[in-house]
């Protein structure tokens, strides 16, 4: 089935939204993702390392059902995710950048990045791309949001502005 947004022609069967997570740490947060992915027909992408096991037996353990609809690819580092997909449109979201979310355009099929629980995206990555990073707001002097919501945040604003592409 074909969409039409601005006058260009999009695939519905096409993933619509990319979903990078850098280094995860915490095996409940990608649960969690992997399942905003599944019901948003998003692909996840995960940088490594990882602080937990997804091996079928740890999967099958936590109850993630829906893991065999998810669309998951794994690589060793960015630069083999960049170097698969080099003509990806990249938005690096932090809570250190000033660039906010709602000022972001989003393509039909972006890619979403996310740093590690425990520490966000690296300085040296947000400095290499500052036109391509994003902040969600919130208050400046409480924590920032869980890594699993501030995914979902994203990836619905980007849906938003596709006018959710697919989905019913």
């Amino acid at each position: 089935m074909l969409y039409k947004k601005n006058g260009k022609w999009y695939n519905f069967s096409m993933k619509n939204i990319n979903i990078v997570l850098w280094e995860p740490e915490i095996p409940q947060n990608t649960g969690n993702i992997a399942r905003t992915c599944v019901v948003t027909n998003s692909r996840l992408h995960v940088i490594k390392p990882m602080g937990f096991s997804l091996d079928e037996k740890h999967i099958r353990r936590a109850g993630l059902d829906y893991w065999k609809y998810l669309d998951l690819s794994i690589y060793e580092s960015i630069e083999e995710l960049w170097e698969r997909y080099p003509e990806g449109e990249y938005h690096y979201f932090s809570t250190k950048v000033g660039n906010l979310m709602s000022e972001t355009v989003f393509g039909p099929e972006p890619f979403l990045v996310f740093g590690k629980e425990t520490a966000g995206l690296p300085k040296e990555l947000l400095d290499r791309f500052p036109d391509q990073t994003v902040r969600i707001p919130m208050y400046e002097d409480r924590r920032c949001l869980n890594l699993s919501n501030a995914v979902c945040v994203g990836v619905y604003e980007a849906l938003r502005q596709n006018d959710y592409p697919g989905l019913g």
